[in-house]
């Protein structure tokens, strides 16, 4: 019997194939997971670079904006529907559309365009009624300084300080909100 040697066997093993060539899903998926983790690390870092900024929270309403539907008549002379039943809050819708049809101004009660500033809007919408107006106005200052703080002195300062009417429109579209909601 022919003996055969450990060492006389050579080994034979397989040489490497050849990597195949990657399906274009395959290396989309590839592609996908490597720019995922990129994107973390970019995440990750941002925060880290970023995290000693105070910054105050964005108001959507101030970013936020839509065209203004005035419908056919833009001098304000439709009647505007009434959404809230209560005299103050309705007086304070009016004075709002007033606002959004006729123009907002500061520095006067109306201006010589016929603009009208938050105080002036509520007056001629009260139509002579003090005591509606009085009502209104101090809602309008409640709702401001709920939003802008104590340091707010008056209606009229509060809307001279703006140079756009977009803050104090909005601010008396807010006020016929609590009105409504305190039942006034």
């Amino acid at each position: 019997m022919p003996q055969t040697h450990p060492a006389a066997e050579t080994a034979t093993t397989a040489a490497p194939a050849p990597p195949a060539e990657l399906t274009l899903e395959e290396r989309l998926t590839l592609i996908t997971t490597e720019m995922t983790a990129r994107l973390d690390a970019a995440a990750v870092a941002y925060e880290v670079n970023t995290a000693h900024i105070d910054l105050d929270p964005v108001d959507l309403a101030d970013v936020v904006t839509s065209p203004i539907d005035t419908g056919p008549d833009v001098t304000g002379t439709d009647p505007l529907p009434d959404l809230y039943p209560t005299p103050v809050a309705a007086l304070l819708q009016r004075a709002h559309h007033r606002l959004l049809t006729g123009g907002w101004c500061s520095g006067a009660l109306v201006d010589e365009d016929g603009a009208r500033c938050m105080l002036g809007a509520i007056r001629i919408e009260a139509r002579g009624d003090s005591g509606l107006e009085a009502g209104a106005a101090a809602v309008l200052l409640d709702a401001i300084r709920r939003k802008f703080g104590d340091d707010v002195d008056s209606v009229p300062s509060f809307n001279d300080a703006h140079g756009t009417g977009r803050i104090p429109i909005r601010m008396v579209d807010q006020a016929a909100r609590l009105a409504d909601a305190r039942g006034l």
